[in-house]
């Protein structure tokens, strides 16, 4: 059905006439005087309009000026009803940003990275696949900040968790501070949907606000936390004295990990490399949706150039039936 934005445009439907009636009509052009032998030379038109133009330009000229108004009316055609993506849930991503993620100790592509390298990779893969859920963006280091609040807008959280860099929150880790601001971004969501993926390489070292008890206060107000803990748990050095093993990961504090998982009523995962990160972002995807009241819309297609087109081409006509008779 065709449907018009700015119907008030046919108030002005009239005004052609108004404009004939009240308005002093125009000085007549001044013709030289052309001297004929017969009167019979001369063909006469009948019906003249105001304006001069026969009846047929009239006509035209009342057409061009209701199409004028159509298109000025802003018609637009409502197509069938369509159901809109719904928000699954509303959740948000906290990443360390500590200057232990540059540890690498990773592998993409057949070549070694540094850690957060391997999250952006992984988790822009997971973000892509919530379609219909509201996401955020929470980075921290040796404090929090909100990168990104909760939005549809995927490609943007992508692009600005993909511009973060190790250290641009301090070196040190706040994850109780990370923690608590996420709690202050969701607690005026619905209760069901309050989640937050919690990714981490090593223990709490700085903040205001210690990690168990900011996962107390998440559970108080319903906020779900799975934590991640990131890093290998062996890899080969070599130094002046030959080829050893170490553990990159062992100040990654689990058992904290762990507490504030199960505080939460959430679960603790453990990413030794690429393949476990991929494999618990698909263990996130099993969440369960929240269900929310469907919205429906109706697109809407602009065809108002359609009037448009007409209206000129009846003035261009106009144009050349008054002036291009030579």
């Amino acid at each position: 059905m065709i449907e018009f934005a700015w119907p008030w445009a046919f108030a002005l439907l009239p005004l052609p006439l108004l404009a004939w009636r009240w308005l002093p009509p125009g000085a007549p052009r001044q013709q030289a005087a052309l001297r004929v032998p017969l009167l019979s030379e001369f063909r006469v038109d009948g019906d003249v309009g105001p304006s001069g133009m026969g009846r047929g330009g009239l006509w035209l000229a009342l057409a061009g000026w209701l199409a004028l108004l159509l298109a000025v009316a802003r018609p637009e055609w409502l197509g069938e009803p369509v159901e809109m993506p719904t928000s699954a849930r509303d959740l948000m991503l906290a990443v360390d940003l500590s200057r232990s993620m540059q540890q690498a100790d990773f592998e993409l592509g057949g070549r070694r990275v540094d850690r957060l390298s391997a999250t952006k990779v992984v988790a822009g893969e997971f973000i892509a696949r919530r379609t219909g859920d509201r996401l955020g963006l929470v980075l921290f280091g040796e404090q929090a900040y909100l990168q990104t609040p909760l939005t549809f807008d995927h490609t943007t959280l992508s692009q600005l968790l993909d511009e973060a860099v190790i250290g641009l929150a301090g070196q040190s880790t706040a994850i109780g501070d990370a923690i608590g601001l996420a709690v202050k971004r969701l607690r005026q969501q619905p209760a069901e949907s309050r989640v937050l993926v919690l990714l981490t390489d090593g223990a709490n070292t700085a903040g205001e606000v210690d990690p168990r008890q900011a996962a107390t206060l998440a559970a108080r107000e319903g906020l779900t936390i799975y934590s991640i803990g990131i890093g290998a748990e062996s890899v080969v050095v070599r130094d002046l004295f030959g080829a050893r093993r170490v553990n990159p990961s062992r100040d990654l504090d689990e058992a904290m990990l762990r507490e504030i998982a199960e505080t939460t009523g959430g679960r603790y995962f453990r990413a030794r490399d690429t393949a476990e990160l991929r494999e618990i972002y698909d263990a996130l995807d099993a969440l369960e949706p929240v269900e929310r009241e469907g919205q429906r819309f109706r697109p809407r297609t602009a065809v108002f150039t359609w009037p448009l087109a007409f209206a000129l081409l009846a003035g261009t006509l106009i144009l050349i039936r008054r002036y291009g008779r030579g």
